[in-house]
């Protein structure tokens, strides 16, 4: 058998999350029907994360075996991508050593919030809404707090399978970054009274992340960021070690997996 990593990224709106499940239309599932139609043998998919329903990724690596003797086919990107939907988009597949794992190997990963307080009709489903303007300096010293710690059970889901709620964050910042929210047409002049939107883009890396983690974390800042938690308040969440003192956990839809990183010698 040969072993070989997909990079790929999804819009997780129409998806159960990433992992399969019965009945449900899930990325993996999705993936392994189009990867076993082309290579025409029952192809298994295993993926560097379980992003949750609604969770997107733009930085995302899978790896599959297949029988060394059959190889891939020429073009395998450009027609797995004409088999795949278009909420689903293959970057690169590479050919790598027999032990080499998709999940276990990856040394850490980056992922990114974002909400904003205007209606964003070009960025529905990809960022969340709020009704108030949050200090971006006071999350900022917030975020600064996390990086003191390294057990993070307050901001962990119940009853998950983990041997333990260690994470080594290695980033935590808050942005307030502008966006556009016109269509761009080429050699078309910037309209005189076109409005420049923005997010506050909140961007956190680990070497791991407990099920749930980013969302909490997430929306326990926020509430620094609205005077609703001081940060001797959130020093005490996160040394309580109980998530039902954490705030409340964020939706979906503006949590984007942006980075995946390995060795150098993974590809």
């Amino acid at each position: 058998m040969a072993r070989y990593f997909i990079h790929l990224a999804y819009n997780g709106a129409s998806y159960n999350g990433w992992q399969t499940q019965p009945d449900l239309p899930t990325v993996q599932l999705t993936l392994e029907q189009a990867l076993g139609t082309l290579l025409r043998q029952p192809i298994a998919v295993v993926g560097c994360g379980r992003t949750d329903t609604g969770v997107h990724a733009s930085d995302f690596y899978a790896h599959f075996d297949c029988a060394a003797d059959a190889g891939l086919p020429d073009n395998i990107v450009f027609k797995l991508n004409n088999i795949l939907p278009a909420d689903i988009a293959i970057y690169d597949i590479f050919p790598v050593a027999g032990n080499a794992h998709a999940r276990f190997d990856a040394t850490a990963r980056t992922y990114q919030y974002h909400v904003s307080d205007r209606r964003l009709p070009f960025r529905q489903g990809q960022y969340c809404r709020i009704y108030y303007k949050p200090d971006l300096e006071k999350m900022n010293e917030a975020a600064r707090v996390l990086m003191e710690y390294d057990d993070f059970t307050s901001f962990a889901k119940l009853h998950t399978q983990v041997k333990t709620n260690i994470c080594h964050l290695t980033e935590a910042r808050w942005d307030f970054v502008p966006v556009s929210n016109h269509v761009a047409v080429a050699d078309a002049p910037m309209a005189d009274n076109a409005v420049t939107d923005y997010e506050w883009v909140f961007t956190i890396r680990s070497n791991r992340f407990l099920r749930n983690m980013v969302r909490s974390v997430t929306g326990t800042l926020l509430d620094v960021g609205r005077g609703k938690l001081t940060i001797d308040g959130l020093r005490e969440i996160i040394e309580k070690k109980d998530r039902c003192a954490a705030g409340t956990s964020m939706p979906a839809c503006g949590l984007f997996l942006t980075r995946v990183e390995y060795p150098q010698t993974q590809h």
